[in-house]
C-alpha cells in the first residue's frame, strides 16, 4: 500500500466553513455582491458511459477507469435502522452502500496540509463469501482523509435553520426530537456565531432573524414557540431560508441553512430541482444547505437529492441521543470545509485487473474526461472527515504480487481560492493479498456494512454473503476495535436476519 499525501495549501487556503456532513460555507465576498469571479455555471454531473456506472462489473479492458464525486451522505443507514429496528424491511431503492460505509469512523492517517491523505489496501474475500466468485477476486478499500480542526478556533458560524412545523412532524420523534437538539446547541455554540430560525407548513416565516448567541435566551423562546400545522411547503421553507441566510450573511463566517424535514413535501414544487433552482442564486457555493432527516416515514429521496445539490450533505436521526451528536458534537466541531467538489478517479492497469466494481456511489458517477473539468460538480468534504470507496477487483492470472493493481487520483477545489489541487496513492496486488480474518478491523468493518446494503436492495447478483456469517464478522470488528456503533450494526444486521 502507498500513502499519498495532499500537497500544503498556501496560508491563503484556510478557512471557510461546512461541516463534517456537509457543504460550503462562508467566503470572504457577500453573495449579494453580483457574483463577480465566479467564473461560467458549472456544468451538469454526467452520469457516464453505461460502462462507468457504479454497481456494475466492468472490464478494465474496456474501461479502466471508475470517477465518481465524494459523497459524505449517511442518510440512508440512519433511516434503514431506524426501519429495522421498528421491524420493518427498506425500500430497496433506498438503500445506499457508500452511506452504510461511511457511518463509522475509519483509521485512515491525517494529511499535513490541508487537503486529503490517501490510504489505499485491501484483503482476500472472507472464507464466507459463498459461492466464491469465479476467477482471483479482492476486495479494495479507497480511504481519504481531511485534516480536523481545533473548535476554538473555527470560524464563527451564521445558521440558519429550517424547520418543517407541518402536521406530520406532530409524531413523536419529529418535532419535540428537533426542538430538544436546536436548545442543545444553542447552549454549545459560541457566543459570537448567530441562529436564525425559519418555520415553514403551508406557508413559511421567519421565527427569528439572525441572532447573535449572546441572546440565547430569545432563541430558546423561539424554539419553544414552535407547533405544528397544516400541510408541508417544503419549497416555500427554502426559499424564505435562504433568503433569511442571506440577510443575515457574515463575511468570513460559516453561513449555512440548516432543514430539518421529514421530506414529505406535498404543496408547491415537491421534487428537488425545482426547488433548488429558486435558491440557486443565494446558495451558489456560498451557503450551503444540510438536510436532517426525521420521522418514521421519511421522503428520503428529496432530502438525498436536495443536499447533494445544495453542496451539502443530509443525515438521518431517530432518537434524541443521535440527534444531540450531530448538532452537539459533529456540527460546532467541524464548520470549516477543507475541499470543495471533490472527485476520484481510480484507474486500473488492464495487464492486472481483468474487472472491478464499485459498491455504491450509484448517483455520483462522473465522466471519466470530466475528472479536471471544475465546472463539473463534486462532493464537499469538512475537516476531520473520512470518506470510503470499495471496489471488488478480479485479478488476471498473469497478476504478480508486485504489479500496481490502480492509481488512485483525488481532485478538488481550494475553498478559498477556487483553485484546483490534486493528490495520489497506489495499490500492488500484494497490498491486497493478505486473508480478510487479519485485516484491518476497520476494513472488515467496511466489508460488513457494504455487503449488508447490498443484501438489502436484493440483488441476486451481488448478495454473495449470507446475513448471520456478516453479523459475525461486524462482532468480531466490533470487539477488535472496541466500538459500541459496529455492535450496532451487528445486531441490525440480525434483526434484518429474522424479518428477511
Amino acid at each position: 500500500m502507498v500513502t499519498g499525501r495532499g500537497s500544503s495549501w498556501s496560508a491563503l487556503a484556510a478557512g471557510l466553513v461546512l461541516a463534517a456532513t456537509l457543504g460550503t460555507a462562508g467566503c470572504s465576498a457577500d453573495p449579494r455582491s453580483a457574483g463577480a469571479g465566479h467564473g461560467p455555471p458549472p456544468a451538469p454531473r454526467h452520469p457516464g458511459t453505461p460502462e462507468q456506472r457504479p454497481g456494475t462489473d466492468v472490464a478494465a479492458e474496456d474501461d479502466p477507469q471508475s470517477t465518481f464525486a465524494l459523497d459524505v451522505d449517511t442518510a440512508s443507514y440512519g433511516h434503514v435502522r431506524r426501519l429495522i429496528t421498528d421491524g420493518r424491511l427498506p425500500d430497496r431503492a433506498t438503500v445506499r452502500p457508500e452511506e452504510f460505509v461511511n457511518s463509522f469512523a475509519q483509521d485512515y492517517p491525517e494529511p499535513e496540509g490541508d487537503g486529503f491523505a490517501v490510504h489505499v489496501d485491501g484483503a482476500r474475500l472472507p472464507d464466507a463469501h459463498e459461492p466464491q466468485p469465479p476467477g482471483d477476486v479482492r476486495l479494495m478499500r479507497v480511504g481519504l482523509q481531511t485534516r480536523p480542526e481545533d473548535s476554538e478556533t473555527r470560524p464563527d458560524a451564521a445558521l440558519t435553520f429550517v424547520v418543517d412545523v407541518s402536521g406530520s412532524m406532530d409524531e413523536p420523534g419529529r418535532l419535540d426530537l428537533v426542538q430538544d437538539a436546536l436548545h442543545t446547541l444553542v447552549d454549545q455554540l459560541r457566543r459570537t456565531d448567530s441562529v436564525a430560525l425559519v418555520a415553514f407548513s403551508g406557508e413559511a416565516r421567519v421565527v427569528r432573524e439572525m441572532t447573535r448567541l449572546s441572546d440565547a435566551e430569545e432563541l430558546h423562546e423561539a424554539i419553544d414557540s414552535l407547533r405544528t400545522e397544516s400541510s408541508t411547503n417544503l419549497e416555500a421553507g427554502l426559499v424564505l431560508g435562504y433568503r433569511a441566510a442571506r440577510d443575515g450573511f457574515r463575511s468570513g463566517a460559516t453561513n449555512r441553512v440548516v432543514i430539518l424535514s421529514d421530506g414529505l413535501a406535498n404543496v408547491g414544487n415537491t421534487e428537488a430541482d425545482p426547488i433548488l433552482r429558486r435558491v440557486r442564486e443565494e446558495a451558489d457555493k456560498r451557503i450551503a444547505l444540510l438536510g436532517v432527516g426525521v420521522g418514521s416515514e421519511y421522503g428520503d429521496e428529496l432530502m438525498e437529492r436536495l443536499a447533494d445539490r445544495g453542496d451539502g450533505f443530509a443525515v438521518y436521526v431517530s432518537e434524541r441521543a443521535h440527534a444531540r451528536e450531530v448538532f452537539v458534537r459533529q456540527l460546532p466541531a467541524t464548520l470549516s470545509v477543507r475541499a470543495l467538489d471533490a472527485k476520484v478517479q481510480v484507474t486500473f492497469d488492464p495487464a492486472v485487473v481483468r474487472s472491478y466494481r464499485l459498491i455504491g456511489y450509484d448517483n455520483r458517477a462522473v465522466a471519466d474526461e470530466d475528472f479536471r473539468d471544475d465546472r463539473v460538480d463534486g462532493g464537499e468534504v469538512g475537516p476531520g472527515h473520512s470518506v470510503t470507496a470499495l471496489y471488488a477487483v478480479r485479478l488476471t492470472d498473469e497478476a504478480a504480487r508486485p504489479a500496481q493493481v490502480a492509481r488512485v487520483q483525488v481532485r478538488w477545489l481550494d475553498p478559498r481560492t477556487r483553485e484546483a489541487d490534486e493528490t495520489s496513492g497506489s495499490v500492488t496486488v500484494g497490498d491486497l493479498g493478505g486473508r480478510f480474518d487479519t485485516a484491518s478491523p476497520r476494513l472488515r468493518t467496511c466489508y460488513a456494512a457494504a455487503y449488508f446494503a447490498e443484501a438489502l436492495r436484493g440483488d441476486g447478483r451481488h448478495r454473495e454473503v449470507r446475513l448471520p456469517e456478516l453479523a459475525t464478522i461486524a462482532r468480531r470488528a466490533a470487539a477488535d476495535t472496541g466500538d459500541h456503533e459496529v455492535g450496532d450494526l451487528a445486531d441490525l444486521i440480525d434483526r434484518a436476519r429474522d424479518l428477511d
